[in-house]
């Protein structure tokens, strides 16, 4: 019995890991194509056949629905990942709201193609909520009491904030909505009310705009 459980393990394991890279190239198609992405360039992007996606997720709402979930936890990992790896909370911060970016970019797509599901919507637009909100709470927190940011805003004020800059980025190539979340960032610094960035770098020449 033990033999067959550690079989079982390993295999387990090995089908995450097919899932994972299915919906990772899932996500990939949908930024660059939308979430209408022919299943073909999926599997494509995957290495391996569309019969294997199918048996995944037999419907287009069921990848879709995956995928957006499979981001959430990625961007709720991440949060913790960051603290313990990057050069100072600031830059941990910092480098979470790009993966946020990654993700909301995907996330409006998500959106539209579930309009027609309400009620399935709402609910993971609550699980985005309940994960997410915490961990950007942790970063700010972090960061707060390294001193490297102002201390008067709140996680949900800033990914509402982040979301509106990112709303119809990808249908606008005059728009880079990545530069102007930077910029939204960058203000967070405490610095900047003495014109030196978090970084300790002039503000005037890391924010274009005041040039």
């Amino acid at each position: 019995m033990k033999d067959e459980e550690q079989a079982a393990r390993p295999r387990r394991a090995d089908a995450r890991r097919n899932e994972v890279t299915l919906l990772e190239a899932a996500a990939a198609a949908f930024v660059a194509s939308g979430v209408e992405a022919p299943v073909r360039d999926i599997a494509a992007r995957a290495g391996v056949g569309t019969a294997t996606i199918y048996r995944h997720f037999p419907t287009r709402a069921d990848l879709i629905i995956a995928v957006y979930r499979h981001q959430v936890e990625a961007c709720a990992e991440a949060g913790p990942a960051l603290l313990a790896t990057a050069p100072s909370p600031y830059d941990a911060l910092r480098q979470w709201i790009d993966l946020f970016v990654d993700f909301l970019v995907t996330k409006h797509g998500l959106a539209a193609a579930l309009h027609s599901d309400q009620a399935g919507f709402d609910t993971l637009h609550t699980h985005f909520l309940d994960r997410l909100v915490p961990v950007c709470t942790e970063l700010l927190d972090a960061a707060t009491e390294s001193g490297e940011i102002r201390s008067d805003l709140a996680a949900y004020e800033l990914m509402r904030g982040v979301g509106n800059l990112c709303i119809g980025a990808e249908n606008d190539p005059r728009y880079d909505a990545r530069r102007l979340v930077g910029l939204l960032i960058a203000g967070l610094g405490r610095g900047w009310a003495s014109g030196t960035s978090p970084s300790g770098r002039s503000a005037a020449v890391e924010n274009p705009a005041r040039q």
